[in-house]
């Protein structure tokens, strides 16, 4: 006969504590999947964005430096949305932020059919602004929703996680485009663009169902920070936010001035190859990115992240000079290398400069991501130097904003406590 008791069984209640212990460390499991799978699809955007610049010149016969017009419109939008995307968020939350982002990404998208119906490059510039307010509006929530989800102690090393799909996107964006845009010959007609676009659109409109239809946990930042010291600081005290800032602009300004004048470089270095195969190299050279997000997550459990930034951006210090002397092969596998250490930057200078900021959280997300605007001004320097002197040349512009990257690993990372210069103690090791 079967009795019921009112004392619990000690096996159950041990077993269900375990589960309630489990689910708690894999309550942001999904929400974490699910918003990396935004970094795919900024990425893959991101990957097109250079092979369009070769293609626009000859399919609508413009220069170098117009072309680069393309980063003006992209960047530059990052800096004219990202602060109301912030303000947007603080609002109304991460997820109708990221909602908002997937909306614009696709009307942008959507929008290069027309432009390639017209062959008008002012549209393409529109089309792609739009487009990268969507984008803006994901960076701007993404970046810092994933450093939130999880221990502050790992934040850098759960985002450079999440940022390598973004490598990912990056590396078949410009596979994908040397086909279509290319095809192994050079194809001076629009037909690829409107195609792909439109693919890109579909797809991201369903991603902006799934997020409509999926519960997001929103995350107190306040209670996510390790120096509650540090809590209720204004944003403009945290001297590591603001050396942060500066870096990311620098930072930007040069993976943005590399990529853009990476098919110029390749077909100018006297080696006998035209741009299919240059775009291809600039696949390669976007697949050792993603290699080198991999490889830097796994040693940041050994190494801190700002030494790691520091050795890494005084490496390519090293490479810029290589490529400026534009020594034929030589040159063009340096520059390929410098993708492989650019790979950490991004990710780790956010992540070091939003440690911390607590209820500031959405206010620095926007402001870095609204450094990003280096990456509209600086290629177009690189674009005139290229068109004055060389497209070598041009590389002096991306070995001085290293420099300044290695500054901020080696100095201006620093948390400064709330008394005093003293650092507050932030543990790296996972």
């Amino acid at each position: 006969m079967n009795t019921f008791s009112l004392v619990p069984d000690p096996g159950s209640f041990f077993h269900d504590a375990l589960t309630i212990q489990i689910m708690s460390k894999n309550k942001y499991l999904f929400p974490l999947v699910l918003v990396t799978s935004l970094f795919f699809l900024w990425g893959f955007a991101y990957g097109l964005l250079d092979v369009l610049n070769k293609h626009f010149q000859e399919a609508l016969n413009i220069t170098r430096s117009r072309s680069t017009l393309l980063q003006g419109a992209y960047f530059g939008a990052y800096f004219l949305i990202a602060l109301p995307a912030g303000l947007f968020m603080n609002r109304y939350g991460y997820k109708k932020g990221i909602i908002l982002g997937l909306l614009l990404y696709a009307l942008g998208a959507f929008l290069f059919y027309p432009a390639a119906e017209q062959a008008n490059f002012n549209f393409f510039l529109l089309a792609l602004f739009i487009l990268a307010s969507g984008l803006a509006c994901l960076e701007t929530a993404a970046n810092p929703y994933v450093t939130v989800l999880g221990k502050p102690e790992t934040s850098e090393s759960r985002l450079n996680l999440s940022q390598c799909f973004n490598g990912v996107g990056s590396f078949l964006g410009p596979i994908l485009a040397a086909d279509l845009f290319f095809g192994g010959r050079d194809n001076h007609n629009l037909d690829s663009v409107k195609l792909i676009y439109i693919i890109i659109g579909i797809v991201v409109l369903f991603f902006a169902v799934l997020f409509v239809r999926t519960s997001l946990p929103e995350i107190k930042e306040t209670e996510m920070v390790s120096s509650k010291l540090l809590d209720q600081k204004p944003l403009s005290s945290h001297s590591h936010f603001v050396g942060s800032v500066i870096a990311q602009f620098f930072y930007v300004a040069a993976q943005v001035g590399i990529a853009a004048l990476f098919i110029n470089y390749c077909t100018e270095a006297k080696i006998g190859i035209g741009n299919a195969r240059a775009s291809t190299l600039l696949s390669m050279s976007l697949l050792l990115f993603t290699i080198g997000r991999f490889i830097g997550t796994a040693l940041m459990r050994k190494i801190a992240p700002n030494k790691l930034l520091t050795a890494y951006a005084l490496i390519n210090v090293v490479l810029c000079v290589v490529v400026i002397f534009n020594n034929a092969w030589l040159s063009v596998y340096a520059l390929m290398t410098i993708f492989l250490f650019e790979s950490i930057m991004f990710p780790t200078i956010f992540a070091l400069g939003i440690k911390d900021v607590g209820h500031n959280t959405k206010k620095a997300s926007s402001f870095l991501i609204m450094s990003i605007v280096g990456g509209a001004l600086v290629p177009y320097i690189m674009g005139v130097l290229g068109d004055k002197y060389s497209t070598a040349f041009a590389y002096i512009v991306p070995l001085v904003c290293f420099i300044v990257v290695a500054w901020f690993g080696w100095k201006g990372y620093r948390v400064k406590g709330s008394q005093g210069s003293s650092d507050v103690k932030v543990a790296f090791r996972h």
